[in-house]
């Protein structure tokens, strides 16, 4: 057999270690290291948000805005995804073709998920920022996640009606997940890596003055990562199709891991971790002015603008500088008081507990507005 789709390179060896360590069983069970290396890491990020949950919860709750709540629902539903793909791919036989059939399923799922919540932050940073309501998520979220359908049928339908000859166990007889084959996946990786290294460019040319760009580190360094990791994957799709064999897979799967690994931790330190870990009162993220005329259930309350001009809406704080912020508003003696509700979310929750007094919080003594 040769090389790639009939290509004249020679195919990789079985026992070279990048293609070994996608096939070798433990012990000759159904256990590939493969989907341990990918699952141990996501397990313990599980493990991270479920200690924190307590408090993730209390902080939710003190938000007006839906943003943050979308963005840990995405999170949490990529990391259990991921689990759940590393879980049946050890429990099934890949060398049966029904077994094979759902390893690949489940990898392109994983694929879809993280793809929609890719594209999705990338999206509401630089066209929806300023539109923190639920109408403008769920537009995002559909518009993504269609677009990402798209892709991982293509895929999907790629890998199982013409596998990649790369990925092809022979003392198997089974073939491994090959990503749509390699030149589908060197076009894709070449074109998002170009789409990020774009957007890295946005704050530099004229049409940055009709985006609500994004002013805030993080999220450069978030879309530069992604562009790095794009193109090197795009690198070594195209030494596996072109090239040299040996090193372009072991750049693929040094890619592979980190994008199946790692990525939802970024995203996570990147747009959330801020938030959930803020420990003193800097902005007042649901303080709710009072209206004589009742808000639409699609309407995010927004702080009172004759008194905070230059705040904007909680998603400006995920894409925008805290110096957007005028934080001396919100010190001891200023004339706005604090919402007592995110007052008490900085708590644990053994100390709200604790500060129970007849039955009723003490944060509910909390001035009024």
């Amino acid at each position: 057999m040769y090389g790639i789709n009939g290509s004249d390179f020679p195919p990789v060896k079985e026992d070279t270690f990048c293609k070994y360590v996608l096939y070798y069983e433990i012990n000759n069970s159904s256990v590939r290291i493969w989907d341990l290396i990918i699952l141990i890491p996501n397990a313990l990020f599980l493990l991270f948000l479920v200690i924190r949950f307590n408090k993730a919860q209390l902080k939710l709750r003190a938000t007006s805005s839906p943003i943050f709540l979308t963005f840990y629902m995405l999170v949490w539903g990529n990391v259990i995804i991921s689990l759940v793909r590393c879980a049946v791919s050890m429990t099934v036989n890949a060398a049966m073709p029904l077994g094979g059939l759902v390893d690949k399923i489940l990898w392109v799922t994983v694929r879809f998920f993280l793809l929609a919540t890719e594209m999705s932050v990338v999206i509401f940073g630089l066209a929806f920022g300023h539109l923190d309501s639920r109408s403008s998520i769920r537009y995002v979220l559909l518009a993504t996640s269609l677009v990402s359908l798209v892709f991982t049928i293509t895929q999907g339908t790629l890998e199982i009606v013409n596998p990649d000859d790369m990925f092809h166990i022979d003392i198997k007889d089974y073939d491994l997940f090959g990503h749509g084959g390699m030149l589908f996946w060197f076009i894709s990786s070449l074109v998002f890596a170009l789409i990020y290294f774009l957007i890295l460019l946005l704050p530099w040319i004229p049409l940055r003055d009709y985006l609500a760009l994004p002013s805030k580190l993080s999220f450069y360094l978030y879309v530069l990562l992604l562009a790095l990791l794009d193109t090197s994957q795009a690198v070594g799709a195209g030494l596996l199709t072109w090239g040299s064999m040996q090193s372009g897979l072991c750049v693929v799967d040094v890619t592979t891991w980190l994008y199946f690994s790692l990525y939802t931790p970024l995203v996570y330190h990147t747009f959330l971790s801020e938030f959930f870990s803020v420990s003193q009162p800097s902005i007042m993220f649901s303080y709710k002015a009072q209206m004589d005329e009742p808000m639409d259930d699609d309407q995010v309350s927004l702080p009172h603008q004759q008194s905070f001009s230059s705040l904007k809406t909680d998603s400006d704080y995920i894409y925008q500088s805290n110096s957007v912020y005028d934080s001396t508003l919100f010190e001891a003696g200023g004339t706005t008081p604090m919402n007592p509700v995110y007052s008490a979310s900085l708590q644990s929750p053994d100390s709200i507990a604790s500060n129970h007094s007849d039955g009723i919080p003490v944060f509910l003594n909390a001035p009024s507005t």
